[in-house]
């Protein structure tokens, strides 16, 4: 029997599920699944440009499995792109920061394996922000990511929340979203 696979930590509530090729009907193509973890890799090594033994503590796992990871799911966008076929984000096996579990900053179920029979908890302890990791670290799992965000209607400014893009956060004084400064 092999090991049980470590659960990764995902910083960031990816939205959009499904990419396919333009002009031909979903039905009709193959599909590539790439897990919800798998995009994780992409997204800190290619948007965030962090460098993969910071990104591996950040998801709470080795640097070699990070890398490894992160190769596969290189290889599997370039066959969909190469070959035509749709992406379809799914699955996995990770946690979000939420204390509960369930999405980030606790935003609401997420899908995948992050909803465990324990409400999100891993050897009996909340991983969240601030929370003890698995690595026994304080604030195990943190997005390296900081800055501020801004209202480009009134200018109104707040501090970055990791996890939760600034175009996703309504300015509290007079609704409009907000932009990254």
């Amino acid at each position: 029997m092999g090991r049980p696979r470590k659960r990764r930590m995902v910083n960031y509530d990816h939205n959009t599920r499904h990419f396919k090729p333009s002009g031909v009907c979903l039905k009709d193509l193959e599909e590539v699944n790439i897990t919800i973890d798998e995009l994780e890799t992409l997204r800190l090594s290619s948007l965030e440009k962090m460098k993969q033994e910071n990104a591996a503590q950040t998801m709470q796992i080795h640097q070699s499995t990070f890398q490894r990871t992160l190769q596969r799911t290189l290889q599997k966008i370039a066959d969909a792109l190469v070959n035509g076929k749709s992406i379809k984000v799914e699955g996995g096996n990770y946690t979000m920061p939420g204390k509960d579990g369930t999405g980030p900053m606790g935003q609401g179920p997420m899908g995948g394996l992050n909803r465990g029979q324990n409400g999100g908890m891993v050897g009996g302890q909340t991983q969240g922000r601030g929370q003890r990791g698995l690595r026994g670290g304080k604030g195990a799992g943190v997005s390296i990511s900081r800055g501020e965000c801004k209202c480009p209607n009134c200018g109104h400014e707040q501090i970055h929340q990791p996890g939760i893009p600034c175009g996703q956060i309504n300015c509290p004084k007079c609704g409009n979203l907000m932009i990254r400064k």
